[in-house]
C-alpha cells in the first residue's frame, strides 16, 4: 500500500512541477518576468511557512539557521528562479525542463572541492561531460529547423541550474549542527526572502512594475502559486523524507515528459528529434554519475 502510494506522489509531483513550465511560459505573456518570479514565491512562501505554523511545527529560525537561509535564498530562489523565468522566453517548455533535469549531474560537480570525500572517479567526470553534451545537443543549430532552441534561452536555463546545483552544494556546508531546522519551514523562509530579493531584482532591471492579465495569464498564476508551489513543495518534502534524496531526484526525469505534452496540447509548443535525443544523453550522464547511489537503493530495496 505505501508503495503505491509512493508512487502515486511521484507522478502526481512530476505532474505538477511538469505542466509548471507551460504555466510560466503562459504566464509570461502577462508579467515581467523577474516580477512574475517574485509574486509567486511570496504567495507559496507564505503558504508553506503557513502550513508549517498550523501543523505546529517548529517555523521561527534561530541565528545558526540564517546563513543557511540567506544562501538558499539567494541561489535557489533569486538566482535560479530568476533566470529560469527570464530563459522560459526563449525556448520551448520542454526545453526548459530537460536543461533544468541537469542539476543532478552539475551537483557532482560542484560538491567535488567543498567535500574531497566525495572523490569523482573517471567514471563521475565522464557522466559529468556526457550530461553537457546533452544540453549541447539539445542547442545546437539547425538552420534548417525552425524550432531549434535559442542559444541565448539554453545558455540563461544553464546558469539557472547551475546555481540550483550550487546552492545544493552550499547550504549542504552551511547546515548547522544540531536539531535540524524543519526543511519545509527553511523552505517557506528562503521563498520569502528570496522573493524579496527577485523584487529588488526586478525595480533594478527597469521592469515595469504592472501586468497584463488575462483569462490564460491568471489561470498560469492560479497554477503556479497554490497547486505546482505550494502543494508540489509539499509533496516534495514528504517524498524526501520517505524516498531519499536518489530517488526524488529522478522526478527531474520524468517531469520533462509532462512539460513536453501540456507545452504541445496547450501551447501548440513543437517537440523535435533532437530534443529528445539529448535528453537521453542527460539521462546516460545522470545514470552514470549517480551509479552507486542507485545500486545502494536497488540492494536495500
Amino acid at each position: 500500500m505505501t508503495r503505491h502510494r509512493n508512487l502515486l506522489a511521484f507522478l502526481l509531483l512530476a505532474v505538477l512541477w511538469g505542466a509548471s513550465y507551460p504555466a510560466v511560459k503562459a504566464g509570461l505573456a502577462g508579467f515581467p518576468p523577474i516580477l512574475f518570479a517574485a509574486l509567486r514565491f511570496d504567495l507559496v512562501g507564505l503558504l508553506v511557512l503557513g502550513y508549517v505554523v498550523v501543523s505546529d511545527r517548529r517555523w521561527r529560525p534561530s541565528r545558526t539557521d540564517l546563513p543557511n537561509i540567506v544562501a538558499g535564498a539567494t541561489l535557489f530562489i533569486a538566482v535560479h528562479n530568476g533566470l529560469l523565468f527570464v530563459g522560459q522566453d526563449y525556448v520551448t517548455s520542454a526545453v526548459s525542463a530537460i536543461i533544468l533535469s541537469t542539476i543532478p549531474v552539475l551537483s557532482a560537480g560542484f560538491a567535488r572541492p567543498v567535500f574531497p570525500e566525495e572523490r569523482l572517479t573517471p567514471l563521475d567526470v565522464g557522466g559529468i561531460l556526457i550530461g553537457l553534451v546533452g544540453v549541447v545537443v539539445i542547442a545546437a543549430p539547425n538552420p534548417r529547423i525552425a524550432t531549434t532552441p535559442d542559444l541565448f534561452g539554453v545558455g540563461i536555463l544553464l546558469l539557472s541550474a547551475a546555481a540550483f546545483a550550487l546552492g545544493g552544494v552550499v547550504t549542504r556546508y552551511l547546515r548547522p549542527v544540531g536539531p535540524r531546522f524543519p526543511l519545509a519551514a527553511y523552505q517557506g523562509w528562503t521563498m520569502l526572502l528570496g522573493g524579496g530579493m527577485l523584487h529588488l531584482g526586478s525595480l533594478a532591471l527597469g521592469e515595469r512594475q504592472s501586468v497584463d492579465l488575462s483569462v490564460s495569464v491568471v489561470i498560469a498564476f492560479v497554477y503556479l502559486v497554490p497547486f505546482a508551489g505550494a502543494l508540489g513543495y509539499l509533496l516534495y518534502f514528504d517524498l524526501l523524507d520517505r524516498l531519499g534524496p536518489v530517488e526524488i531526484n529522478l522526478v527531474g526525469y520524468v517531469s520533462p515528459v509532462f512539460a513536453a505534452l501540456v507545452g504541445w496540447a496547450l501551447l501548440d509548443e513543437p517537440f523535435v528529434a533532437t530534443t529528445a535525443l539529448g535528453f537521453g544523453v542527460i539521462v546516460v550522464g545522470f545514470l552514470l554519475v549517480k551509479r552507486r547511489a542507485i545500486r545502494a537503493q536497488l540492494v536495500g530495496a
